[in-house]
């Protein structure tokens, strides 16, 4: 991850993104809370997890902070990116709701055991595929015990999401990801049982159809993706 390159779009940031995604017919918000949702699904069968530590990695601009404020009333919440320009513009926007942290591209400046969720929402596609373990273990060793991993994904087998990729200025240096190489990834950083779900098969004119979804997340052909592991 480069600081320079996400710094030039910090501004516009929300404003790319919604260009980008224009024929799925829903807004940038959309996707960034339907994302928190499914943490909250995955946490809920862990009621010692409620109020817990989050570390968002890449926060950006910090679009997820409402969002965990809405349904998870974290007890803590750090936002961590390479780009300060966008941690400065996530500090002006949510000032009090987080904690806006910049990241040096190799260690999680935070003591072991440090956060209950570590959530990240297409990051790990704008980072050299080589790094992904390294960082990985970062991940896992600020993870508390029986804490829990969730990585969002784009699905490099949806054929429009490669093709929204390829046309996003924010994207120009991204590699998509193979869900099973990352899973692979996460095992071999030490975290337990990664299991994969996909997600977003219909677009907005066809979203009667989403309550559909939940008995297709095994179908790898979901607009995105997200794996959930295990401390």
């Amino acid at each position: 991850m480069d600081e320079t390159e996400f710094d030039r779009f910090a501004e516009e940031y929300r404003a790319i993104h919604a260009q980008n995604i224009r024929l799925s017919g829903e807004s940038p918000e959309f996707f960034t809370e339907y994302k928190i949702v499914d943490v909250v699904r995955e946490m809920s069968a862990a009621p010692t997890l409620m109020n817990p530590r989050i570390l968002d990695f890449g926060a950006g601009v910090g679009s997820s902070v409402p969002f965990f404020q809405r349904w998870l009333a974290p007890s803590m919440l750090v936002c961590l990116d390479v780009s300060r320009k966008s941690l400065a513009i996530g500090q002006e926007r949510f000032r009090g709701l987080a904690d806006f942290i910049a990241f040096d591209g190799r260690t999680i400046p935070f003591e072991d055991n440090s956060f209950d969720l570590i959530f990240t929402a297409c990051v790990f596609h704008h980072i050299p595929h080589e790094h992904h373990e390294r960082i990985l273990e970062e991940m896992h060793r600020t993870l508390a015990p029986a804490g829990l991993l969730v990585i969002f994904e784009h699905n490099p087998f949806n054929p429009l999401t490669v093709q929204a990729v390829k046309t996003c200025p924010f994207d120009e240096n991204a590699r998509l990801i193979v869900p099973g190489k990352l899973r692979r990834a996460i095992a071999s950083a030490g975290f337990q049982q990664p299991r994969i779900r996909y997600r977003i098969f219909f677009p907005g004119l066809l979203r009667a159809l989403r309550p559909l979804e939940r008995a297709m997340r095994w179908l790898p052909v979901g607009a995105q993706y997200y794996i959930r592991a295990e401390k």
